[in-house]
């Protein structure tokens, strides 16, 4: 009786399944449900790849797995093989994401929300998040992707200052999730919304960002004044020269990334929606990537992808064929 693989009583979680016999034996018939892929993967590295419906191996069809083993000694056409199935859902899943990030006033953050992602290229999810961190479970992946996600977001938040962040959150998220989609695709996966469901600092940067958003003069500089004085009063307190030559070397960190004031800017600026660059407010297209940042008239919409104003009733944008939320 020919050897049976096959992912049954997959839960609605599940998002990876290895078969747990390696001995494949050629004649074999492999069942690939709906919604899932197989994919035959031996010293590390991915090979072949199956979809959904029953499937007899072979030669002709294993030609990866078998140009390998061709080149192995005592590979025979009757004799068994080692190999491993691992078994991709291809369905959509939830996530929830929650991690601690800074912005570029060194303000804490706490974020958290949900984000939605399904296996877009098996072999490349197998080889890059299997084979390369080792994650063969369900548990495993999720544990993965949560990191993955918590250390994309503390980078990207980190561009941003603390009004930014807050007053502008819409479109910071959408800024965030387009760069993430990028960092997903990497491994693999696709990555099809993302939400921050809440985001908060400390007491006493909420108080400061009050300041902030009254719009008085110089509440930057304000800030920058008090973290710097913070810093210099804990330093002291350790006391000895130590203490002294730290501070020297983070007080101007603080003050800007160079270490010099930075006059106010003479103009608003404005964030672009494509790329993230801050241009002025009177631009009409981002010098960065050359977004056009012109207000869509009544009526109409941007695409998020491209930047084209189109009918607002419009589901892709006729530009890019960028799907519209």
């Amino acid at each position: 009786m020919p050897q049976v693989i096959e992912w049954t009583n997959a839960g609605p979680d599940a998002i990876v399944w290895r078969y747990p016999n390696e001995e494949i034996t050629w004649g074999s018939q492999l069942v690939v449900q709906e919604f899932q892929l197989a994919v035959f993967f031996r010293d590390g590295k991915a090979y072949d790849v199956f979809g959904p419906g029953r499937h007899t191996l072979t030669t002709l069809n294993l030609p990866l797995l078998t140009g390998l083993l061709t080149r192995l000694a005592g590979f025979g056409g009757n004799k068994p093989f080692k190999a491993a199935v691992i078994f991709v859902s291809t369905k959509i899943f939830a996530g929830k994401w929650g991690t601690k990030a800074q912005t570029t006033e060194l303000a804490p953050l706490q974020t958290y929300g949900q984000f939605w992602f399904k296996i877009e290229n098996a072999t490349l999810f197998v080889n890059e998040v299997m084979g390369g961190q080792n994650a063969y479970t369900t548990d495993q992946v999720n544990s993965f992707l949560r990191g993955y996600l918590n250390e994309k977001i503390i980078s990207e938040l980190s561009h941003y200052d603390l009004i930014t962040v807050f007053t502008r959150l819409g479109e910071t998220s959408v800024i965030v999730k387009n760069t993430l989609i990028d960092y997903f695709k990497r491994v693999g996966i696709e990555l099809t919304d993302l939400r921050f469901e809440g985001i908060d600092t400390t007491p006493e940067y909420r108080e400061r960002l009050f300041w902030l958003k009254t719009g008085q003069t110089a509440s930057s500089e304000v800030l920058r004044m008090e973290t710097m004085k913070q810093t210099a009063e804990s330093l002291g307190k350790g006391g000895g020269s130590g203490a002294l030559g730290a501070g020297m070397v983070l007080i101007p960190q603080i003050m800007n990334q160079q270490g010099q004031p930075q006059a106010a800017p003479a103009a608003a600026l404005v964030i672009c929606p494509k790329c993230g660059e801050k241009v002025p407010a009177t631009s009409k297209f981002c010098p960065a990537c050359g977004t056009n940042l012109t207000p869509p008239s009544e009526g109409t919409i941007s695409c998020s992808k491209c930047g084209k104003s189109i009918p607002a009733n419009s589901k892709f944008c006729p530009e890019c064929g960028n799907k519209i939320a």
